[in-house]
């Protein structure tokens, strides 16, 4: 529930920095904070998330007014966005890896599948706002992810309580993509040789 109010959230600040209207910030805000984890169900082959509880439906609808209107009374920086996107890459790289071991997914696939659930929501917002995805251009996104969802798996092969081991991991994975955007790392990109 978490990953969707912040993912969501993400969305309307990006949606808002186009200036579309409250459906179109509505429609950002749900293609984010559902986007990711509705790929993850359908490859997994079980019951979409949000359509079984219609409860992260609303969490999403909730999220966009309440930004939306809080936008209006007071003054939110633009890098906001980048702490509330970290904030829904980290919960739901956690929340995507446990659903995909829970239904039996090795641990490879799972841990992708955490990445899969952390990233696309924001491709889907990105792609719907006409941008290049900060997925594929940001300072160690995807990455970030990857390695958090593993060092998750790793706690829970060392028989970490579950609880515990999702905050250590998610905080390790939001505290890693704050400082990869501060001190601007990223991986190598890709060049022709000239």
């Amino acid at each position: 529930m978490i990953a969707v109010i912040v993912s969501s959230a993400s969305g309307v600040l990006k949606a808002g920095f186009k200036q579309f209207d409250l459906f179109g910030v509505i429609i950002i805000a749900i293609a984010t904070g559902l986007g990711g984890g509705s790929l993850r169900d359908m490859l997994l082959d079980r019951e979409v998330f949000w359509i079984r509880d219609q409860g992260f439906f609303i969490a999403s609808l909730g999220s966009a007014i309440a930004i939306f209107l809080a936008a209006r009374l007071v003054v939110i920086s633009p890098k906001f966005f980048l702490v509330a996107d970290a904030a829904g890459l980290a919960t739901f790289g956690i929340a995507g890896t446990l659903v995909s071991l829970m239904v039996g997914a090795p641990w490879l696939v799972a841990s992708f599948m955490g990445v899969m659930t952390g990233t696309m929501g924001g491709i889907f917002r990105d792609v719907l706002c006409n941008e290049p995805p900060v997925v594929f251009q940001s300072p160690l996104y995807a990455t970030v992810s990857w390695a958090g969802s593993l060092l998750f798996i790793c706690f829970l092969l060392l028989n970490l309580e579950i609880t515990f081991a999702a905050i250590i991991a998610g905080l390790a994975m939001f505290i890693a993509r704050l400082l990869a955007i501060y001190f601007n790392i990223s991986l190598p990109r890709f060049r022709f040789k000239s």
